[in-house]
């Protein structure tokens, strides 16, 4: 029987990497830079390479790739198969040229250096491929995964994982190329291709026919913890099925994704493999920190970092020139080549293997593991310090604008409204600024949103609204209001913090998330915000009693009377001071729960079991009490209800009066 120290013998790893994990990641987020290098850093310093604390590394980024497997799922949810179509243009198009153009340069680099061929074409192809799991994370980071150059940076990261098949299919048949067995090879390759497609087919068909029905089967029991189970099942069962006929679990992960995103469970499965996904892939980039060579670093480091340098700005010069080709503007085509410039996580695969077949001596080998691990380290700083320099160079063509004679006065002119955030909320509140021909100065780091406002004559400032160096690019000294209409919370707060702290004398008009919101902003004293539903849900109101068949001054009246004491009701909710003597209505902190204006003439009534399950009632209680009492004296019978229907209608009355 094992002990118990053999039993607990697993903690001290799993407390090494959590340990790492709470200090390296805020402390690299405190210096400004992605929680991707973070983990990296602490990967490096507790493996072989630092402080010697993890036994087996191995072991640890086997299941580490369980990371990015949850990660292409969760990014698989949020497609839907019409937008994998729209793509297809940059996922063949831009994925094969970035994929060919990179390898062949990377190749071409490494035939210089003195490779074989042979040698010099799979390090060019590892090297070409590119880091899925540090650049969504990247661009996560950003909230950029949804803007033009995020959509086209995932686009060929989606390539070069459906191209891994054939490049692993194609590594035989170079380290035969000199021995004339290219019939083997041909048959193997076809057999391949045979099972990746059944399998595909049957992924398919398992997702469109059966997953939904199963995920109503175990939703009908109720029990949360078996809905997580069943999410992993699928996402780890997809992904394996793929690994077996020799895709990458990560492709299969997506398909799985993809499958289940029209699926009614999507934000429930979403919301179970999120804290798997972010854990997982904390482990992921430490494992990769933990794959450096220190030996091999200390003793070619100037060859290595200079190699490591060279391969990430050829990468971001020919992506970038690609991404121009293909329809990006030069700051989007610059930083999706900065995500893209890491090597991938499928270069620790191609390598060992070309390692194994030959094609690759021993040095070469851990020379090239080495190299790409650290491009995997510093890419992310690069490209942290390319953001800063987009926006420090934004920002002084901007004030040099602002200060040109020819624009002086005109500039003055218009800095009287500051708009941050041109999207849904900010377009329609610009109709009304420009109906009046007031000159509006937009800011946004949406590229897509910009290029809608030079529609509209706005001058107009690419940049991040929570900077001050940005506020004040964009000429937030010379506003008198400054309209905040992002549709992020804590943006929201802090800007205001900003604009209070460097701007007094610059009103904050505001648009709140929700009612929790609004009370936080009004407790920093905003000259004016509103609830981003609210006025459109009054005017639906007051048109559905005009439907009705009230007139349009009694509706208006109406929905009237409900925004005033809405109004009073927020006040008293920011005071604490509500009638029943608790803060916010009872509601936990932090929470504000939705209460009736009025009071309603009749308690609430569940009409379903369903519902009164789900309303927590105890119909053994309801049922007793109806039970307990007389049974009512019948009527005749032609006015006779049938038998139990008095009964069952009491019951209701009795869950209902304890619902309401």
């Amino acid at each position: 029987m094992a002990s118990p120290g053999e039993h607990a013998s697993f903690l001290p790893p799993v407390l090494t990497f959590l340990a790492a994990a709470v200090v390296g990641v805020p402390v690299f987020r405190w210096l400004g830079q992605s929680a991707v290098l973070g983990y990296l850093v602490a990967g490096v310093l507790i493996g072989p390479s630092g402080l010697s604390l993890i036994a087996e590394p191995e072991t640890a980024a086997s299941v580490a790739e369980i990371g990015v497997v949850l990660l292409l799922f969760i990014v698989g949810l949020e497609l839907h198969l019409s937008q994998l179509v729209s793509m297809r243009r940059d996922i063949f198009g831009l994925g094969t040229a970035q994929l060919v153009l990179c390898a062949l340069v990377l190749g071409g680099a490494g035939i210089l250096a003195g490779q074989p061929v042979a040698a010099a074409s799979v390090v060019g192809i590892a090297l070409a491929l590119s880091a899925t799991a540090v650049a969504l994370q990247l661009l996560e980071e950003r909230g950029d995964l949804g803007s033009a150059y995020g959509s086209r940076a995932f686009a060929v990261l989606l390539f070069q994982d459906l191209s891994v098949v054939g490049i692993l299919a194609l590594m035989p048949l170079i380290a035969s190329a000199g021995h004339g067995t290219g019939g083997p090879w041909l048959g193997e390759a076809a057999a391949s291709t045979g099972r990746v497609l059944a399998a595909i087919l049957a992924v398919v068909l398992v997702g469109r026919y059966g997953l939904n029905p199963f995920f109503r089967l175990l939703a009908a029991s109720r029990a949360r913890e078996v809905m997580t189970a069943a999410a992993l099942l699928v996402v780890l069962g997809t992904a394996m099925l793929m690994e077996k006929v020799g895709l990458s679990m990560a492709m299969g992960a997506f398909l799985a994704g993809i499958l289940l995103a029209e699926s009614n469970f999507r934000h429930q499965l979403e919301a179970d493999i999120e804290p798997f996904r972010g854990m997982l892939l904390g482990l992921f980039f430490m494992s990769v920190g933990m794959s450096i060579d220190g030996g091999l670093v200390k003793a070619v480091w100037p060859a290595l970092f200079g190699a490591t340098l060279a391969a990430i700005l050829v990468k971001v010069a020919l992506v970038a020139g690609l991404f121009r080709l293909f329809g990006s503007d030069t700051i989007g085509a610059l930083r999706g080549a900065a995500v893209l410039a890491p090597a991938g996580e499928f270069a620790f695969v191609l390598l060992p293997q070309a390692g194994d077949l030959g094609l690759t001596g021993p040095t070469a080998t851990r020379f090239a593991v080495a190299l790409a691990a650290l491009t995997m380290l510093i890419g992310p700083i690069l490209a942290k310090g390319l953001d800063r320099l987009i926006d420090w160079r934004l920002a002084r063509v901007s004030n040099a604008g602002e200060e040109s004679p020819t624009e002086l006065a005109e500039g003055a002119a218009e800095a009287r409204v500051l708009v941050i955030g041109f999207g849904r909320f900010g377009q329609i509140l610009t109709q009304v600024l420009l109906a009046e021909g007031i000159p509006v100065t937009v800011i946004d780091k949406d590229v897509e949103q910009l290029r809608a406002a030079t529609r509209f004559g706005f001058r107009i400032y690419y940049g991040d609204g929570t900077r001050l160096d940005v506020l004040r690019a964009a000429g937030i000294g010379k506003a008198e209001i400054v309209c905040l209409c992002v549709d992020d919370r804590e943006a929201a707060l802090k800007i205001v913090d900003i604009v209070h702290e460097e701007f007094a004398s610059v009103r904050t008009f505001v648009r709140a998330y929700d009612r929790l919101h609004a009370v936080e902003l009004m407790n920093r004293d905003v000259d004016f915000q509103i609830r981003e539903t609210s006025e459109s849900a009054l005017a639906f109101g007051r048109a559905a009693l005009e439907g009705l068949g009230l007139s349009p001054e009694a509706a208006a009246a109406r929905a009237e009377d409900v925004r005033k004491r809405d109004i009073a009701r927020l006040v008293l909710q920011q005071a604490g001071a509500l009638p029943d003597g608790t803060w916010l209505g009872g509601a936990e902190p932090g929470e504000l729960r939705p209460e009736p204006l009025t009071e309603p003439v009749r308690p609430a009534r569940a009409l379903n079991a369903e519902t009164r399950d789900l309303l927590g009632q105890d119909r053994a209680e309801a049922a007793e009490r109806v039970l307990a009492k007389p049974a009512p004296r019948r009527a005749d019978a032609e006015d006779e209800a049938p038998a139990g229907a008095e009964d069952e209608a009491e019951f209701e009355a009795e869950g209902a009066g304890r619902d309401g």
